[in-house]
């Protein structure tokens, strides 16, 4: 198979600009004329691999930025959108979504936020009793969808909070440990911590200056609690900026958000890029040990893992997610080809629906999306003991994986037949807008293609998909 051909022109125009060069500034560095330039960025060539060595080489850059990015995202985002039956037959073809992605993809990301919007509405026309009862029952975007989709297309890595997290992690390598670096920063500004015997986690009191940790928690909860609360003391400024150039919508959705950074700084600080991006590689990914020799839980370094797409120095794109008991998403990011349904849950047949059945255990697993691109999965449960008899337990299941090209840098790859196509198994995305005909899980039917009802005859599924 040739190799594809690389359209990245909003990217090569976001570089250019991001160098603060004209184009014909830029055409002279890179060596190509002026017109090619512009044929380039308007993507009406593609990128030529004169243009990548030279983006190297005269800048320094990491070229993968040139594949990265929005137009997998976006492409997946505007497709679910428009499978909504309020299309109807107007499914565009994937090109045309692949150039709306690559070519305009402020119009996508609008086109997106407007459907957002429409089905928010729909949903409130719904259950209108509910919200004529409410005296906030008005139109807003949901702040937490808003939260989510920063950090999804800000491709789950804050460089600035991540960078400070670092160098806050360097100066506690040189003191007593994390905790001990982190106490001792509070402590400067006259803040005590305790550890209580209490079901809420982390509570500060202000006027008190004291901070008070549940010592029912697992110790790597404390200390993540525990630099959370650096982050917000310590990291205002830098957490304001970064909100600042998100321009949050709603207020709620900026506070939400800056819990979600100062989580980011906590992370980040408990396992610093550079030395954990080595002993990632080292350990070839393997969670368990990665978890001792950080300190983390199994979640946090499944999570962490998710992050590493710092330019220049990026480790596997991973995808991450989190799914309830009920396989409702609660986190998710994707740095990979497959990316997660907006709305709706997960396909049945991937792994980290079982986790639940095999509490304690790694269930490994191929699989293959229906564009033919195949993955390792990982799936754990990461269930969350309340600390006391009695006390709720939270239950969740977390899936990691990548693109089984990358599977020799992983431990969990080991003596699983990946050069056999029929050990993976086929998945999806979400039923209704998954391209397989026969899948047995089927929940609903997809929502771009006609179906077929004979009332004599029934199959795996009561229709056939044309």
């Amino acid at each position: 198979m040739p190799p594809q051909k690389l359209y990245a022109g909003a990217k090569l125009r976001e570089i250019r600009n991001r160098l603060a060069l004209t184009q014909r500034e830029f055409a002279t560095k890179l060596g190509i004329s002026l017109p090619y330039l512009n044929q380039m960025e308007n993507n009406n060539r593609p990128v030529s691999t004169t243009v990548v060595l030279a983006l190297a080489q005269e800048f320094g850059l990491d070229v993968t930025e040139l594949s990265s990015g929005d137009s997998e995202r976006l492409v997946s985002d505007m497709r679910e959108a428009l499978a909504d039956p309020l299309f109807a037959e107007m499914m565009p073809p994937p090109a045309d979504l692949r150039l709306t992605a690559s070519n305009a993809p402020a119009l996508a990301r609008a086109f997106i936020e407007l459907h957002r919007h429409y089905r928010q509405t729909h949903e409130r026309l719904a259950s209108l009793d509910e919200a004529l009862g409410r005296e906030d029952a008005r139109l807003q975007a949901s702040p937490w969808e808003e939260v989510r989709d920063f950090f999804h297309y800000c491709d789950n890595y804050i460089d600035a909070v991540d960078r400070s997290a670092e160098r806050f992690a360097d100066l506690a390598r040189r003191e007593n440990g994390i905790g001990s670096a982190a106490e001792a920063m509070l402590g400067a500004q006259g803040i005590t911590v305790r550890n209580v015997d209490t079901e809420t986690l982390r509570s500060y009191d202000a006027e008190a200056r004291l901070l008070r940790l549940s010592s029912r928690a697992a110790p790597e909860t404390r200390i993540f609690q525990l630099l959370l609360q650096v982050a917000l003391l310590t990291q205002d400024k830098l957490l304001e900026a970064t909100l600042d150039f998100a321009r949050f919508q709603t207020d709620a959705a900026r506070a939400i958000a800056k819990i979600g950074l100062a989580n980011y700084f906590a992370g980040a600080a408990l396992m610093p890029y550079a030395s954990f991006l080595e002993a990632a590689r080292e350990t070839r990914h393997d969670l368990e040990l990665l978890g001792h020799r950080f300190g983390a839980s199994i979640e946090q370094v499944a999570h962490r893992l998710s992050t590493l797409q710092r330019p220049g120095a990026k480790g596997i794109p991973f995808f991450f997610v989190r799914v309830d008991q009920a396989g409702t998403i609660t986190k998710r990011h994707s740095a990979t080809r497959l990316q997660f349904a907006r709305f709706g849950g997960a396909c049945p047949l991937w792994n980290v629906h079982r986790a639940f059945e095999t509490p304690g255990h790694f269930l490994r697993q191929l699989a293959e999306t229906p564009d033919g691109v195949r993955y390792i999965s990982l799936a754990r449960d990461v269930s969350k003991p309340g600390g006391s008899f009695g006390a709720p337990v939270r239950r969740y299941a977390i899936a990691l994986g990548c693109e089984i090209r990358h599977a020799d840098a992983l431990v969990y790859a080991d003596n699983l037949d990946v050069n056999n196509a029929s050990a993976f198994e086929p998945i999806g995305i979400s039923c209704r807008i998954c391209e397989r005909a026969t899948c047995h899980q089927r929940s609903v039917p997809p929502l771009e293609r006609r179906l077929t009802i004979d009332p004599d005859t029934r199959g795996t599924l009561p229709y056939l998909v044309d």
